[in-house]
């Protein structure tokens, strides 16, 4: 398939233009569609690349301040059904964490991680369920969504008061023998579910299931989901949608699961919409960040925080299919004002300076402070 995709330049302007370029397959896993051409877009070299990994199947990655002063990353590995912690400043390997299973500190193919505070949560698909752990000690400290859950894939935290938290998490449940049958459109909406989740103290977390959302109109029902983020300030939800067959575009919800009617263009995204980060800046600004599921190379895409209008787009030397993302603004040894680290082909993460992104498009200031 040769789907065409916005030309940077003329995406800024028209926000219609369009170029070329076959991608990878949604659903495919062969070697056939991953080494294409790649759209116009600046270069900015990695500042890292982790040591690759074999027979892991790095999905998504979280960040977190260490009590000495490292920055660790978080990594779920679908495949060998654990996490990796690796040195935000480094990318070398600190340890892993799990292993197959379905009792506490166990996992089924973990997707989805976020850190909030000193708590870790973990998306299990194929347990159906997530996951609380306390760090730096990876203390199982509850588990929640078994009874709600299908197929869950990302999450979002968002913090609603001292010790309560809503989790957002997208849950991609499909039918047919090979699970690509997306359900009927009375059914979509069930593709975000919220839980109110109780950090206490002492002891586990506990959890309240607090409804599902998703539009099911056909023109913009959620047919395949996975990441999702938002924006505590604005109280907006960005959903990706990664089905190519009708169309790959972020589309924004509001807290309450209501669809605002506003996403991002068909011709935004070339491959599938994947990781989704904010990057805020301290005049009330920012620039949310999309990865474009391309390969041999991975494009991110800028878009204003509040208006949605496209920025810029770069990619790196060598990161490619990129799933997961985590924006880490604040500093750390290596990056004084923070970094984007990316999932690269399932088998690395790669890092990118904030402050050189921030370079290449002439961005404010503040968002580098």
């Amino acid at each position: 398939m040769h789907p065409r995709i916005a030309l940077v330049a003329l995406l800024a302007a028209t926000l219609t233009a369009c170029s070329t370029t076959p991608v990878r397959n949604s659903s495919a896993t062969s070697d056939q569609a991953r080494h294409v051409a790649t759209p116009e877009a600046r270069v900015i070299p990695e500042t890292f690349v982790s040591p690759e990994t074999s027979g892991e199947e790095l999905d998504s990655v979280t960040t977190w301040p260490a009590e000495d002063g490292r920055t660790w990353l978080i990594a779920s590995a679908k495949t060998s059904h654990r996490l990796l912690v690796l040195d935000a400043d480094t990318g070398a390997l600190l340890r892993t964490v799990g292993g197959p299973g379905k009792t506490a500190g166990l996992f089924r193919r973990p997707n989805g991680v976020a850190v909030h505070g000193d708590l870790l949560f973990v998306v299990e698909r194929d347990n159906h369920r997530v996951q609380a752990f306390t760090l730096p000690d990876f203390v199982p400290a509850g588990v929640f969504g078994a009874d709600q859950l299908r197929s869950p894939y990302g999450l979002w935290v968002d913090d609603v008061a001292p010790g309560e938290l809503d989790v957002y998490i997208t849950d991609s449940f499909m039918y047919g023998e090979q699970f690509d049958v997306v359900p009927p459109f009375e059914e979509l909406d069930q593709r975000v579910r919220r839980f109110r989740v109780t950090v206490p103290d002492n002891g586990p977390v506990r959890a309240r299931y607090a409804g599902s959302f998703g539009d099911t109109h056909p023109d913009t029902a959620l047919r395949m989901v996975e990441s999702i983020a938002g924006d505590a300030a604005t109280r907006r939800l960005l959903v990706a949608d990664e089905d190519r067959r009708h169309m790959s575009t972020l589309r924004e919800y509001t807290f309450d699961g209501q669809y605002t009617g506003r996403q991002l263009p068909e011709a935004s995204f070339g491959a599938e919409a994947e990781g989704i980060a904010l990057w805020q800046c301290q005049d009330g600004d920012g620039y949310w960040i999309a990865v474009d599921q391309l390969a041999p190379r991975a494009i991110f895409h800028l878009f204003d925080r509040n208006t949605l209008k496209p920025v810029g787009s770069f990619r790196g030397d060598v990161t490619a299919y990129t799933d997961g993302i985590a924006l880490h603004a604040a500093t750390t040894a290596a990056f004084p004002a923070g970094a984007l680290f990316a999932v690269h082909d399932d088998k690395a993460i790669t890092a990118f300076d904030l402050q050189e992104v921030a370079r290449v498009f002439n961005l404010s200031a503040d968002c580098t402070h």
